[in-house]
């Protein structure tokens, strides 16, 4: 056995170690895909893992997450910090070897994945900020930017719809350093494909603008080699590679089976798996000597890579003195904290305005301090007033562009956005109508598992949409949002509080925010201010050490509870207005700042929102009343919708004397 196969196979046999004694895991994918992984990584990928955040990196994403014991035995090999004690505790509680990967758990992993699909979209993420920045910064002979993004998946990506999504924009976009690894073995958890997945997936990637590529047999290195270099070799279209394999190759039990899956072999087919590839350790979890010496010459080779790239950037930065500046504007986390300052960027209309328009104005603002900022909407920039002026629409003919057109493909579009985030280097924002947040949310629900600070913007916050009706009026999206973990949802009322909640979103560096706005026109609140930074405050104060009754809402609704204050004041009720616009960094606040906002001693709360009233009883509690949506909404006018299904300021006056009562 050469010492190619030998390293081949010790990548099967260490992955099959580490899911039996888990007992747990999915040991089809590394067996089948072991001999691409190991040429792709040797060969043909820049990777340090001396440096695992060497800027110029090529990426690898295992979409195929469930795969993630492949992932982990590249890791050990090659040396990324994995011992053979981590190999060990897989799927154990606090380990660095989870069941599916995750990004900044463990060094070397670019992304979290598991749900199928992911990974590809957030490939073409990582994919568009190369050829965006490279656009950017290269000069002739300082090819500054210059790497790869790799994306290895299955059938079960294929057919989840993002993928679809995703490719279709990335073919469009022309994505020359997209390579897409295709696991084609035929296997899904039911069995055969073919029971639900019969097309043909070249053909579907060559009409979306792929090259496509075949290789017949999985464990041909030479073949698979000469692929990815021909992949390489095309410059105007992304490719995809498929790679026929047998799931759960060399186990003669379990080859090509839907068992080998999603359960671990059994020690006695572990046995036959190490016989059948000619293995001749016995011991579980023991790779020889001369195998960690090959794995190590590749590293070395890439230390040496990444030494010819600082010297390349030496040079570049001593003839690009300005390209130098801008590099690392692009690349200063904290840049956004220029904005406190700004005072154009807090500046207030004289009249009412949608949050919308305001967040508009706002971009604009910020694209002039944050030079990296890079986002657009799924089809909706010109309603969610999420275009940059005179920055250009990002194209395949114009990769400088910074307006980027998702197209209709909202949940590709957040796994594209969380892609441009992990790539580093830029400050993505996605956009699109708020009812459509259902759409988003399992990638959003990634942007916070993963701490990316990836800013949604979503708009026609609440039946205030008026006439497209209840397809188009959202209702419980705030509640499901809000109920993220590490997810921050702000809802402003004004000008000041759409400020404080962009400003919020890029200073922000370890969770995701969505900015809420309306459609319809609000007017400027006298008592709003910077304190909407701290989630809630105080934007009308009573007039009396403890008030009568505190009124809480958030967006379009805390004008109705600043007019019901100034009626009750005439009745001799004295009220406090508290402005919640973001529960989640409300929550953060220290307890005493908590208990002068809300202090607990009063009981007569009345909470105000035009969505469901799902996460405001933690905030009324049992004395309190909540002025919400109970359904969904109607196609009317606005204000007429407002009127008729009771969120006004009569409804919110007659809860507060209810409480009192």
């Amino acid at each position: 056995m050469n010492m190619e196969q030998k390293s081949v196979n010790a990548i099967r046999v260490l992955a099959a170690d580490t899911i039996q004694k888990a007992n747990s895991g999915h040991p089809g994918l590394p067996l089948g895909s072991a001999a691409m992984a190991y040429e792709l990584w040797t060969k043909h990928m820049k990777h340090n893992p001396a440096d695992p955040k060497w800027v110029n990196r090529d990426r690898f994403i295992l979409s195929g997450g469930h795969g993630s014991a492949l992932l982990y035995s590249l890791l050990h090999l090659f040396g990324y910090g994995l011992t053979m004690d981590d190999m060990k505790q897989f799927r154990q509680l606090n380990s660095l070897t989870p069941g599916h990967p995750e990004y900044g758990h463990t060094v070397g992993v670019e992304a979290t994945t598991g749900p199928l699909g992911a990974g590809m979209a957030m490939a073409v993420g990582m994919a568009m900020a190369e050829n965006h920045l490279a656009a950017t910064f290269n000069k002739e002979g300082y090819p500054v930017v210059d790497h790869y993004t790799f994306v290895l998946g299955g059938d079960g990506c294929m057919m989840e719809g993002i993928s679809y999504e995703a490719f279709s924009l990335a073919g469009t976009l022309g994505l020359g350093k997209l390579i897409v690894l295709y696991d084609s073995n035929n296997i899904s958890i039911e069995g055969d494909t073919n029971i639900a997945f019969r097309e043909n997936v070249q053909q579907r990637f060559q009409a979306f603008g792929f090259q496509t590529l075949y290789v017949e047999d999985g464990n041909d290195l030479e073949a698979i080699g000469k692929a990815i270099e021909e992949a390489k070799a095309d410059t105007t279209r992304p490719s995809m590679i498929e790679i026929k394999t047998k799931i759960g190759y060399g186990c003669p039990a379990k080859e090509g089976k839907a068992s080998a899956h999603g359960e671990p072999l059994g020690v006695e087919n572990v046995a036959a798996l190490r016989e059948n590839l000619g293995w001749e350790i016995a011991e579980s979890f023991t790779i020889p000597q001369d195998v960690y010496d090959h794995f190590k010459e590749y590293s070395d080779q890439n230390v040496k890579a990444e030494d010819e790239w600082n010297t390349l950037f030496a040079e570049y930065t001593a003839k690009f003195p300005e390209m130098k500046e801008l590099w690392d504007e692009y690349y200063d986390e904290d840049r956004g904290q220029l904005l406190y300052d700004l005072e154009d960027f807090w500046s207030i209309p004289e009249k009412a305005e949608a949050t919308r328009n305001l967040s508009g104005s706002r971009i604009n603002v910020m694209k002039e301090v944050l030079p990296n900022l890079f986002g657009g909407a799924a089809d909706l920039a010109p309603s969610t007033k999420t275009n940059m002026k005179d920055e250009g629409d990002y194209s395949k003919e114009n990769p400088l562009g910074k307006n980027l057109h998702f197209g209709i493909r909202e949940i590709a579009m957040a796994a594209i956005g969380n892609g441009i985030a992990l790539h580093g280097g830029l400050r993505p924002y996605v956009s699109t109508f708020f009812v459509f947040s259902d759409y988003v949310k399992p990638m959003a629900r990634l942007s916070a598992l993963m701490g990316l600070p990836l800013t949604y913007v979503l708009t026609h916050d609440s039946i205030g949409v008026g006439e497209d009706g209840p397809t188009h009026e959202p209702i419980e999206q705030l509640a499901m949002l809000r109920a993220l973990p590490n997810f921050n949802v702000f809802r402003p009322a004004d000008a000041t509080e759409t400020s404080a909640a962009w400003y919020y979103a890029m200073t922000v560096k370890d969770a995701p925010t969505a900015l809420v706005l309306s459609r319809q026109n609000l007017p400027q609140l006298d008592g709003s201010s910077r304190d909407a930074l701290k989630g809630g405050y105080i934007i009308e104060d009573s007039e009396k050490e403890t008030p009568d009754a505190i009124i809480i809402a958030s967006g379009s609704e805390v004008q109705l509870g600043v007019e019901a204050r100034k009626i009750l004041a005439g009745e001799g009720i004295d009220i406090r207005v508290v402005s919640m616009p973001c529960m989640d960094v409300y929550e953060q606040q220290p307890e005493e700042y908590k208990e002068r906002i809300l202090p607990k001693n009063v009981r007569a709360r009345v909470a105000v929102e035009a969505l469901s009233d799902f996460g405001w009883g933690k905030y009324v509690g049992l004395d309190g009343e909540i002025v919400s949506m109970h359904g969904f909404g109607a196609s009317a006018p606005g204000s007429v919708i407002f009127e008729h299904f009771g969120i006004t300021t009569d409804a919110v006056i007659q809860a507060v004397r209810k409480t009192l009562k």
